[in-house]
């Protein structure tokens, strides 16, 4: 399977959190407390939050830090300020990077963001140099002997998904974030299992890498990803499976 297939990308990306359990705890957290801030408290009106609680009860976050979250988001409870920050640059053979983060002191997190860059042969780039590249969409994938293709195809696309593709051994179903629940909940009402689903950023296009480059792009990835006012990590690279799995 093809290293620019984006569901290859989650699964390294899904290794190396998994084996950083504890950071990812906050970071689940940070991320509800932020969603609550910008969007409210109520799931039913607030997506980013409804996800954002998805994803911390898939890690088995628990119920009351979940609670303890939005209360510091709704200001009834105190806590730190944190402020959404992007940050653009490159990796090796041109390899566009954006990152997402969360901070409650920007100039420190800058500055972190600027050292990691250029340590892991990569560099910042100004703001709007990268970003658009990328367009938020959800991802959603299913193994392809869970869904038969034209019964998947007609599902997705009558609950509003954009497009359906099968790469390798699954199905990447692409929705614009307004239709994202919509389809989710299409799939779970005809049975049909989801093996991963995410609010992404997706590139236009990819950029293919040899493995000497992979290695020091995987490295700056996971390197900022590491870093604890880091929400998410995204790139264009084009990498062969064999390769992700053997820096994981």
């Amino acid at each position: 399977m093809s290293g620019h297939s984006k569901w290859a990308g989650i699964k390294h990306k899904k290794a190396v959190i998994d084996a950083k359990r504890g950071k990812l705890f906050s970071k689940l957290i940070k991320e509800v407390t932020i969603a609550t801030r910008e969007g409210g408290g109520d799931i039913e009106t607030n997506p980013r939050l409804r996800q954002a609680i998805t994803k911390a009860k898939e890690a088995n976050v628990p119920a009351d830090n979940l609670n303890k979250a939005v209360l510091r988001g709704t200001g009834a409870l105190p806590g730190v300020t944190y402020e959404d920050v992007l940050y653009e640059g490159y990796a090796a053979g041109g390899v566009a990077v954006l990152v997402e983060a969360a901070t409650d002191n920007k100039n420190r997190t800058s500055a972190e963001m600027r050292r990691i860059f250029s340590k892991l042969s990569g560099n910042m780039a100004g703001s709007g140099s990268v970003a658009w590249q990328f367009t938020k969409k959800g991802l959603i994938i299913v193994n392809a002997k869970d869904a038969d293709e034209d019964t998947l195809m007609g599902i997705v696309l009558d609950a509003g998904a954009e497009d359906l593709k099968q790469e390798g051994d699954t199905f990447e179903i692409t929705v614009e974030p307004k239709s994202f629940e919509v389809v989710k909940n299409a799939l779970k009402d005809n049975n049909i299992k989801v093996e991963s689903d995410e609010l992404t950023m997706i590139p236009a296009s990819y950029i293919k890498v040899d493995e000497s480059q992979a290695n020091q792009i995987l490295n700056l990835i996971d390197a900022l990803d590491d870093n604890d006012d880091v929400a998410h990590v995204y790139s264009n690279f084009d990498i062969p499976e064999e390769i992700l799995e053997k820096h994981i």
